[in-house]
């Protein structure tokens, strides 16, 4: 690469020879050698392109340094670590709910090399997949019975698929949500099978509503979906889970219960609200709930099912079944969550709600002492802010919080990207222009890093 300029096709360096380039290799060792030549190619190919457009020789030194950024892109892509600081606890972009390292620790052994997922040690004989967290999430929720699939979308399908193909379900037109990524409750409806009676208005659905809307051989069940994601006020009615389930009675037709996020505990103290548990479902009388298992409940994704014993029996015979079904480490991961739960001390043990019950207090005396350590504080202060839940989990509750906010005579955008480009990742957020490292989810061991990060860039930006 003697020629400092690309001034014809030809002088586009080979491939092989850019895999070799001193600037270059450590890049390319950073990830596997056929993505590295799946990039580089990718990168010639477009500067090939533009160079037969424009005819403009072409640095080879910005080619080094195009080359150089896509394979940084390209091994940014591979899952790590990150620290949370926008303040939302449950942020679906970052893997929802964090896992404790306690909850790591205590399931390594379990699945690493063999385990008995499916083998009976007591007889020698093969075992059912999950019995141990079959049962702790019965014994938790009190249900009869329970079953574990791969997240709450899929437990859904599989609900309507097993009770309701081919015949209709009362869904309220106020409950027809979109969930993330642009999944609607409608079209998952529609794909199990099942055809969608929809039921009242947005704002108002009562009882009367759903009982003149069934058809004694075309009704299959009564669905009722947890606004988990937004929130309605104003002149608005909805139907209680406990009124729908007498009405099942009544007809004969089962009701399932979507609570989307799923929650144990009496959440008034923690979050000043006070939102419907897997437990009050179940107790209502529903005859099948299911919620995720990496939202409220603090763990892993799943699709949590719990509810009569006769109907978890019909969803398991369902050939569908298989297809969503688990592996060992969720279940490993689910019977230590539950564990949590049944022993009393979620609270220390699962990550989320140790976040939930960190003080104001201790949050504010944590930002102060990175202010008081930091060696140029101008532009920066320590600032009450507002933390949210996410993940599709109380949209109307803001938690009280700690920030440390940026002036905007820093870029906020600028800020951004240079947290990001950090080799352990800081996620902020940005408001009113404003950069801000909100410390409600920033592990307290990641302090000191957050500290020296902060010290790095600010003084890179002088």
């Amino acid at each position: 690469m003697a020629k400092k300029m690309i001034e014809k096709l030809r002088d586009f360096p080979a491939v092989e020879e850019l895999l070799q380039h001193p600037e270059l290799k450590k890049y390319v060792s950073a990830i596997p050698q056929p993505a590295a030549v799946s990039v580089i190619r990718e990168i010639i190919t477009a500067q090939k392109t533009i160079f037969k457009k424009v005819t403009k020789p072409l640095a080879k030194k910005r080619l080094i340094q195009l080359i150089t950024s896509a394979l940084i892109a390209a091994k940014r892509q591979e899952i790590t670590r990150v620290i949370n600081a926008t303040g939302i606890m449950v942020h679906t972009n970052l893997g929802r709910a964090p896992l404790s390292d306690e909850i790591f620790e205590s399931i390594k052994k379990s699945v690493t090399g063999y385990c008995n997922i499916e083998f009976n040690l007591t007889n020698g004989k093969r075992g059912n997949r999950g019995d141990a967290a079959e049962k702790y999430l019965a014994l938790l929720s009190g249900a009869e019975s329970a079953t574990i699939v791969n997240n709450c979308a899929a437990a859904l399908f599989l609900m309507l698929n097993t009770f309701a193909n081919r015949k209709e379900v009362l869904l309220s037109r106020g409950e027809m949500i979109q969930i993330g990524g642009g999944f609607r409750i409608p079209d998952i409806l529609k794909k199990s099978g099942a055809k969608l009676c929809e039921i009242g208005t947005t704002n108002i659905t009562n009882i009367n509503d759903y009982e003149s809307n069934i058809k004694e051989t075309k009704t299959a069940l009564i669905l009722k979906v947890h606004q988990s994601n937004f929130v309605q006020a104003g002149f608005t009615e909805e139907t209680s889970l406990k009124d729908l389930v007498s009405l099942g009675n009544k007809y004969k037709l089962p009701v399932i219960m979507d609570l989307g996020s799923g929650v144990f505990i009496n959440t008034k103290e923690t979050l000043g609200i006070n939102e419907m548990t897997v437990i009050q479902s179940v107790r209502s009388g529903a005859e099948l709930t299911s919620f995720s298992g990496d939202k409220m409940l603090g763990g892993i994704q799943a699709g949590l099912i719990v509810g009569k014993s006769e109907y978890i029996k019909k969803i398991k015979r369902n050939p569908l079944f298989r297809t969503m079904r688990v592996d060992k480490v969720v279940f490993s991961t689910l019977e230590r969550l539950l564990s949590y739960y049944l022993d009393n001390n979620y609270d220390t043990n699962i990550k989320l709600w140790s976040i939930l019950k960190t003080p104001e207090s201790v949050l504010y005396k944590r930002g102060k002492d990175i202010l008081m350590k930091l060696n140029d504080t101008q532009g920066i202060s320590l600032e009450a802010t507002k933390s949210l839940m996410g993940g599709g989990s109380l949209p109307e509750v803001e938690m009280p919080s700690v920030g440390l906010v940026f002036s905007t005579e820093y870029k906020a955008n600028l800020l951004s990207k240079k947290f990001r480009e950090l080799t352990l990742p800081i996620l902020g957020r940005v408001e009113k222009e404003q950069f801000i490292l909100d410390l409600k989810t920033v592990d307290e061991n990641d302090l000191p890093y957050l500290l020296d990060s902060i010290n790095k860039i600010i003084a890179g930006l002088k």
